[in-house]
């Protein structure tokens, strides 16, 4: 971690992890060790995948389909396309890449980018808080939404299809599934987590595609493996080493799903005039969420530097490093949540948490699965930033506060108190912090972003 002011040797002196096993480096990519570039293109030797012979009318769910969409790729301009996700759209083999080479098959007059807005590990709720920085502002023409496998968190998906419908953009939602899964797709039924969002889709008209009805069926045929050792290919198609992230071949057959559903609406007939927002299907309005470069919304109080890291920087140009107990931000909104985007890590250490003058005790999250916390005024009880992921590398990370609609003046401070790290890592993960105790008897937050569900307010006075 190095002060903006010194970047002599910059990139050699941030490598502090060791590389990853190349399989799961093509899984997830850099998932696990930093941020993605935004802006990507199509890899050699990304596969151009086929739609092939599946054909199951409930793969791909049209709806209103993408009439904007496709009446710009008819008429040769620029198309833009975005995806957002969690490490399956992140990584470089679950299904983005495949799929962006067969759109530029799809529309060869057309010039099409993309982005790639995959965060490993997160779901709808920071999503919602992102898609704003992370892809609108880009303007794409098509945004993918993948999150099924996170948490699948409908009212955070409701969030994010109303912000990228308020910005003039399509959208369809794919699901991605995990192994215990398959068998729901086999039996003909929808895993019920992804039921939820379909609600979210059909409320609002968008299609969706079910990217895993095909390898389901393989499955139940004996004629693809789920989850298995990675030389373990014969007479089989391997989806998967760990039940989640594809393989290439997984990832083929996802991309493959994409593209069925796309040749599909691309034959609909394409409505004219505007399509109005309907009301909204949940109370808890995450349309509002976006997330925030701290310095604009806080003021800061006491030993606060500003550092880089070369790695996040797609997602963190800068972050506000505090390593000093006691080093605190504050920072006024309207609105019903909050929360930080922060970097983990070996010296990551806890915060508490104080809302108009009164100090905060944390409890469990509103849904399981998902970084929604509840407070309630208590004990100010310290909030753990590290975690089992923070052994021997850094990685993005989020929590957010649900609170009641009101105006609200929150200060977030380093706590002096530190975690039983060792305890959290366990024996299986000890490996490091026994080499290197030094880097983990610290207490640090990196801060990335402030989290709202609400709008911010001018900051409170120094």
């Amino acid at each position: 971690m190095i002060h903006i002011r010194n970047l002599t040797g910059l990139w050699w002196m941030l490598l502090t992890a060791p590389a990853l096993a190349q399989s799961n480096s093509d899984l997830i990519a850099a998932s696990q060790a930093g941020a993605s570039p935004l802006y990507f293109q199509v890899a050699p030797g990304t596969t151009l995948v086929s739609t092939g012979n599946f054909n199951d009318h409930r793969e791909c769910v049209p709806r209103n389909g993408l009439p904007d969409f496709f009446a710009k790729a008819a008429a040769g301009k620029p198309l833009k396309i975005g995806f957002i996700g969690g490490s399956i759209t992140q990584g470089n083999a679950g299904y983005r890449p495949q799929v962006l080479r067969y759109l530029q098959k799809m529309f060869p007059a057309n010039d099409v980018s993309a982005l790639n807005a995959g965060v490993s590990g997160t779901g709808t709720d920071l999503g919602a808080c992102r898609v704003q920085e992370q892809l609108l502002q880009h303007r794409p023409d098509l945004v993918f939404v993948e999150f099924a496998v996170n948490g699948a968190y409908a009212e955070g998906m409701e969030g994010i299809v109303r912000q990228v419908r308020s910005a003039g953009a399509e959208i369809c939602l794919i699901y991605t599934i995990t192994g215990q899964q398959t068998q729901t797709y086999a039996a003909g039924e929808i895993p019920a987590s992804i039921q939820g969002l379909e609600k979210v889709a059909a409320h609002y008209g968008v299609p969706s595609v079910h990217m895993g009805m095909e390898a389901a069926r393989m499955e139940k045929q004996g004629s693809l493996v789920w989850k298995g050792d990675a030389n373990d290919t014969l007479g089989h198609v391997l989806f998967s080493t760990d039940g989640i992230h594809p393989l290439p071949a997984g990832g083929n057959l996802y991309a493959a799903a994409v593209a069925r559903g796309m040749e599909k609406m691309k034959k609909m007939h394409r409505r004219k005039g505007s399509r109005p927002l309907p009301a909204p299907l949940f109370a808890d309005d995450w349309w509002s969420a976006g997330m925030y470069p701290p310095r604009e919304i806080a003021v800061f109080s006491g030993d606060w530097s500003q550092v880089t890291m070369p790695q996040f920087a797609a997602w963190f140009p800068v972050m506000e490093k505090a390593s000093t107990p006691g080093a605190s931000f504050s920072f006024r909104f309207k609105g019903s949540g909050f929360g930080i985007f922060d970097i983990g890590g070996p010296e990551a250490g806890q915060i508490t948490i104080e809302v108009n003058g009164k100090p905060m005790h944390v409890e469990p999250p509103l849904v399981p699965g998902t970084q929604v916390y509840r407070l309630r005024e208590g004990d100010s009880i310290p909030v753990n930033r590290f975690n089992s992921f923070c052994n021997n590398r850094y990685r993005g990370q989020h929590q957010l506060f649900t609170l009641p609609e009101g105006e609200y003046t929150v200060t977030i401070r380093l706590s002096s108190q530190r975690a039983d790290k060792r305890a959290i890592l366990g024996a299986s993960q000890g490996t490091d912090i026994l080499r290197h105790p030094e880097r983990y008897d610290q207490t640090v937050l990196y801060l990335g972003r402030v989290l709202l569900k609400g709008k911010p307010l001018p900051p409170p006075e120094r």
